[in-house]
């Protein structure tokens, strides 16, 4: 398992091992990955990749579709099981902690309440979510600990699950704050902060360059347009707000930038408790100074 914030060069690293070494097949763990024609902001792999080593876990639905870490782990599931039972081996490239937690760590999934959904959602868009998160502070203070206040989406779907179960969102599962030992590797990827944060910039470039607001245009522009956990998608939602007017490209593109940034603090903040990743210091070339502790 190679793990890492974005732009960190994790595919590229499973890349290189997995086309030298015999039957390893990629698995995708990535919450954004999953959606069909979303390829340029979520730096998908290529065709050319993907026709070199098999692939797991990308374009499972529409854009217009929500999906569950629940249906991830399903999908995921199957996958590893279909690769060990051909004897091949499996190189998950995870960048979405929960989704890699719900395969190392299965753990109980809770139901969805959709009226009590939408309800907190028309608060969250009334009150703020800073508000909310100080109601889920006051019922589940260790989910809440783990939430960014500015995090809508967690934060409602925690509230609706404490409201919905009668339960708190963090009894749910063996428990995140809990390691225990696993039968495989995961290496992470250390890049210093003022470095990682020239690689997002220089990415998202990239992505504007290779034609993001032209990919964004299309999924808005389609019949189901796009689902409202896509559409919080980084570099999407930023797009979207360019193209109803409400900013510049070139502010959205800042606004990607920041946002990313601050994105892949977080994720670090993630996988760093987790004990069982052995951390790679990494200074210019994430594929030599990396591939070498995966043979070890």
């Amino acid at each position: 398992m190679i793990v890492g914030p974005t732009a960190s060069g994790k595919s590229d690293v499973a890349m290189a091992y997995a086309t030298t070494h015999a039957g390893c097949e990629i698995v995708a763990v990535d919450a954004m990955q999953v959606y069909r024609g979303m390829d340029i902001g979520t730096a998908k792999p290529s065709a050319a990749d993907r026709d070199a080593v098999p692939h797991h876990c990308l374009d499972l639905v529409g854009p217009g579709e929500e999906f569950t870490v629940a249906q991830y782990a399903s999908v995921a599931g199957e996958a590893l099981t279909t690769i060990a039972a051909r004897s091949g081996r499996a190189v998950l490239v995870a960048g979405t902690g929960l989704y890699l937690r719900a395969l190392t760590d299965p753990m109980e999934i809770p139901g969805r309440w959709p009226q009590i959904h939408t309800a907190l959602e028309r608060r969250a868009a009334v009150e703020g979510p800073q508000a909310l998160h100080a109601e889920l502070a006051a019922c589940d203070p260790v989910a809440a600990a783990r939430m960014e206040p500015s995090n809508t989406r967690r934060i409602v779907r925690a509230l609706e699950v404490v409201q919905g179960s009668g339960r708190p969102f963090s009894s749910f599962g063996p428990g995140l704050a809990s390691y225990p030992p696993v039968p495989f590797v995961q290496v992470g990827i250390e890049w210093p902060r003022a470095a990682l944060a020239e690689r997002i910039e220089a990415r998202v470039h990239r992505m504007i360059a290779a034609g993001l607001v032209a990919e964004v245009e299309r999924l808005v522009a389609v019949h189901d347009g796009m689902s409202r956990t896509a559409r919080q998608a980084l570099g999407y939602k930023e797009i979207i707000e360019h193209l109803v007017g409400r900013c510049s490209l070139a502010e959205a593109v800042d606004t990607i930038v920041t946002r990313t940034r601050q994105f892949a603090v977080r994720q670090l903040r993630w996988f760093r408790r987790d004990p069982r990743i052995r951390w790679v210091p990494v200074e210019d070339d994430p594929v030599a100074e990396v591939l070498p502790r995966l043979e070890g």
